[in-house]
């Protein structure tokens, strides 16, 4: 599937970039169907591999969606072409930030939940960059538009990052500060944020500023998880604290 992105630069000059995403993995819940999350893999990898870790967790009421990111040079690798939910150069709150590759990305995840049942809660998750993404959704649904203006179409009832960052964490308190409406969806917004100590790759400082700028622009409903020893990947203790947290955020029925 492809998202056609307009996205204005300097001046009057609209520029247009297509990404082409690659392909979704669908696990279907083995009870009643009370939840759909999108989850949403790291940089490189694609949703084959956690569908079937999601497949295997104790929650037989919640789908996963698990869609696979576009294939585009990534500046973080010298330009070699992988996976990328955005483009991202290096992990600093100096750098710029990818705006018109997260709003294609967080559109796309919108749009795989736009169909689901109105009686369904939804979610997302992901890891690493995929998180990354997921804390993203998170400040376009409390503004409720993503960076490019346009309206983000869903509600959110959950949020979970492993081994993630916040981009553009600078400008978030402003924006959510700015309008009491979005200070209400941030406030009503569960978030779980989980990072190991260890992390060789997202360094733990950035689970740990994350939480701070999320806190302090008015995400009330958020826990954050820190793990000794744990590096860059996730271990049964933590995809229990995922189960465990998302059955009582989303009140789900029958498990554990």
């Amino acid at each position: 599937m492809s998202y056609l992105n307009p996205s204005t630069g300097s001046g009057s000059r609209t520029s247009r970039m297509t990404f082409e995403f690659g392909r979704t993995y669908v696990v279907r819940p083995k009870g009643k169907h009370q939840a759909t999350i999108v989850w949403l893999h790291g940089l490189g990898d694609n949703g084959s591999s956690w569908s079937q870790l999601l497949e295997s967790l104790p929650l037989p009421n919640i789908k996963w969606i698990c869609p696979t990111a576009p294939t585009r040079p990534v500046a973080i690798l010298g330009g070699f072409p992988c996976t990328a939910w955005f483009d991202v150069g290096e992990l600093s709150d100096d750098g710029p930030d990818d705006l018109e590759g997260l709003d294609a990305s967080v559109a796309h995840i919108a749009n795989l939940l736009s169909t689901e049942p109105v009686d369904v809660k939804l979610g997302i998750g992901g890891f690493s960059m995929g998180a990354a993404t997921a804390l993203y959704s998170a400040t376009c649904f409390a503004q409720g538009k993503y960076g490019n203006g346009n309206p983000y179409p869903v509600i959110l009832k959950a949020i979970i990052g492993l081994s993630g960052w916040l981009p553009g964490s600078r400008n978030v308190r402003n924006k959510i500060e700015g309008s009491l409406e979005a200070a209400r969806r941030a406030a009503s917004l569960p978030i779980l944020l989980c990072h190991g100590m260890c992390d060789e790759v997202v360094p733990y400082v950035y689970g740990e500023r994350s939480t701070h700028v999320l806190s302090s622009a008015g995400y009330r409903n958020l826990a954050f998880k820190k793990y000794d020893g744990l590096g860059h990947y996730t271990v049964p203790k933590e995809m229990d604290e995922v189960c465990n947290w998302l059955s009582a955020r989303l009140e789900l029925e029958g498990c554990r």
